[in-house]
């Protein structure tokens, strides 16, 4: 039974749990940018040099290799997919470009939130008040 409490105290800390909620949301945020950089951005850059889909740019590396998609290629045989690779680096840098203005963002909140004063205490506010009953007599 100590075994299980310490699991659950380790499952409940802080950390674990936003660990878990940070996994879930960049799981959610990378299908988001994917979606951004197959859909949107490789189609317009496409659009731009001439229709062309990097999706589909391959190398074949074995002579048995005719086909015309990345798909079919790979059945055949060995092929150096540059085209799929280019459109996942250009999705992390994407990835990468939002990360960083999202944290220079939440640095810009809390360095305006370490700015502002801190609300007095009670303690401060019971002197507040004694002070200004002393004042009124």
């Amino acid at each position: 039974m100590a075994f299980l409490e310490d699991f659950k105290k380790f499952a409940l800390r802080g950390n674990v749990v936003d660990l878990a909620i940070g996994v879930i949301i960049g799981a959610a945020v990378g299908a988001i940018v994917n979606s951004l950089v197959g859909d949107i951005i490789m189609p317009l850059i496409g659009a731009v040099s001439g229709g062309l889909d990097f999706s589909n740019y391959f190398i074949p590396l074995s002579p048995k290799v005719t086909a015309t998609t990345l798909a079919e290629a790979k059945k055949q045989g060995a092929v150096l997919a540059w085209g799929n690779f280019l459109t996942i680096v250009l999705n992390f840098i994407i990835i990468a470009f939002v990360l960083f203005l999202a944290i220079r963002a939440m640095g810009r909140l809390m360095a305006r939130e370490a700015q502002r004063p801190p609300p007095p205490s009670r303690t401060e506010e019971l002197l507040s008040e004694i002070r200004d009953l002393l004042r009124s007599r």
